[in-house]
């Protein structure tokens, strides 16, 4: 939860990329923890990338910054939004360029296949 009393800044030059677990192709920057246990962050998936098929416990909030990624089904560019609600099934995300996409989880990760 947001419990600081001054505004923040990140600035993209300063970014540490993240390895993803052990998720060959996908880098993060964590940007915030809005609730317990979610993240709002800043993902690279370099092209090729196929993130498997899962779940969530919690909402997602995607937006496609930039770069071309798959996901059920439909080819999303940049300005896409998507919602996922929680435990809904999704992915996979395939990118087919590399893509830099902003995400809003609104609690636990969940589980990938």
């Amino acid at each position: 939860m947001l419990n600081q009393t001054e505004q923040t800044f990140n600035d993209q030059a300063a970014c540490d990329w993240l390895p993803f677990g052990e998720m060959a192709g996908v880098s993060f920057v964590p940007l915030a923890v809005p609730v317990s246990d979610g993240s709002i962050h800043r993902a690279r998936l370099t092209q090729g990338t196929v993130i498997p098929p899962h779940t969530h416990p919690s909402e997602e909030y995607v937006f496609v910054v930039s770069g071309q990624v798959e996901t059920g089904g439909r080819l999303c560019e940049p300005g896409t939004f998507w919602i996922t609600p929680a435990n809904s099934r999704q992915g996979p995300h395939i990118a087919i360029t590399d893509t830099e996409i902003l995400t809003i989880r609104l609690g636990a990760l969940g589980a990938f296949e």
